[in-house]
């Protein structure tokens, strides 16, 4: 594993499960979503709580995002912060594969960088960050910009231009 995918010891707990065998094409799935838990865990103040990350597949996100969105169609990730005052967990993070890869081959990007940028934007979702009003936005893409550079992956607004998670 790269030197920079290394999780750090402080990170929250990280539960993985792999839903989908689709996942099984892209080797460092898992350092890649842990390395970008921990360092989105190291910029910002959160619960110690457990982070549970599935990685699914397009139908299976679709499915959540119709059921608690209201949206009936894929989306490359989902979060679900845990209930107020929940100590154990943090909240869940779901991927698409589909979606993820499709947008990696549309937009010319690297596969594990885009994982990493959209499980920082989970997390941060998880945090309590969001990106309803243009303030929201700016200040949430900052972070992801530097937690990205810190994980010395590019700023994906930078290379991919502003707004595309």
């Amino acid at each position: 594993m790269p030197a920079t995918l290394k999780a750090r010891v402080n990170a929250p707990p990280v539960d993985i499960l792999v839903q989908s065998d689709l996942w099984d094409a892209e080797p460092h799935t898992e350092a890649t979503v842990r390395a970008a838990i921990a360092a989105a865990a190291a910029a910002v103040s959160t619960s110690a709580g457990e982070v549970s990350i599935v990685l699914a597949d397009d139908s299976a996100v679709q499915a959540l995002n119709r059921q608690w969105r209201g949206i009936d169609k894929p989306t490359n990730v989902l979060s679900f912060p845990a209930a107020a005052g929940a100590d154990i967990m943090l909240g869940d993070i779901v991927l698409a594969y589909e979606t993820l890869k499709r947008e990696c081959d549309d937009e010319s990007r690297a596969f594990l960088h885009h994982l990493a940028h959209l499980t920082v934007h989970g997390f941060l979702h998880l945090a309590g960050y969001d990106h309803e009003t243009d303030e929201q936005a700016d200040a949430m893409e900052a972070l992801e910009s530097k937690i990205m550079t810190r994980m010395n992956m590019p700023d994906p607004y930078l290379s991919y231009g502003a707004g595309n998670a």
